[in-house]
This record gives structure tokens, C-alpha cells and sequence, in this order.
């Protein structure tokens, strides 16, 4: 038997409890135009059928760019002294 992963996909308010963004920057760290613009933000996958609509993020990407959040205010906080 194999073992398969199942990624757990977050939606929009779940990714505002575990990063403590609110949805305007959430999809402003999405938005090349916008002044909060992240390219390392992780981005969403659509859960409709057209891909208009319902989307989520991956809890794993979601995880792994609050870790690098954290890693890069260490790195500026040790810098600093």
C-alpha cells in the first residue's frame, strides 16, 4: 500500500489566525503592484472547478513562510547589535 500525503489546505481566515495579516494584506503580499507585495508569500490554489472562486493555501507553505518571517527578524535583530 502507499503512502500518500494530504496536504492540509487552509482557508483565507485560518491564514489571518496563523500569520496575524489581515485579507487586505494578505492579497497585497500576493499583488505585484501593491507596495506589500511578497514574492515569497505562498500562494493559493483554486478549489473551484473554473478556477474562479473558493481558493486555499497549503499549511505547509503557509508554515514554512512564517518560519522564514521569524528566521529574517532574527537575523536583523542579531544585526543590529
Amino acid at each position: 500500500m502507499q503512502n500518500f500525503s494530504h496536504p492540509q489546505l487552509l482557508r483565507r481566515q485560518q491564514v489571518e489566525l496563523m500569520t496575524g495579516l489581515k485579507r487586505s494584506s494578505i492579497y497585497g503580499r500576493m499583488n505585484p503592484q501593491c507596495k506589500q507585495y511578497d514574492p515569497s508569500f505562498p500562494k493559493p490554489v483554486s478549489l473551484s472547478v473554473a478556477g474562479k472562486g473558493s481558493v486555499a493555501w497549503i499549511a505547509s507553505e503557509v508554515d514554512a513562510w512564517i518560519a522564514g518571517r521569524i528566521a529574517a527578524s532574527r537575523l536583523c535583530s542579531h544585526g543590529s547589535n
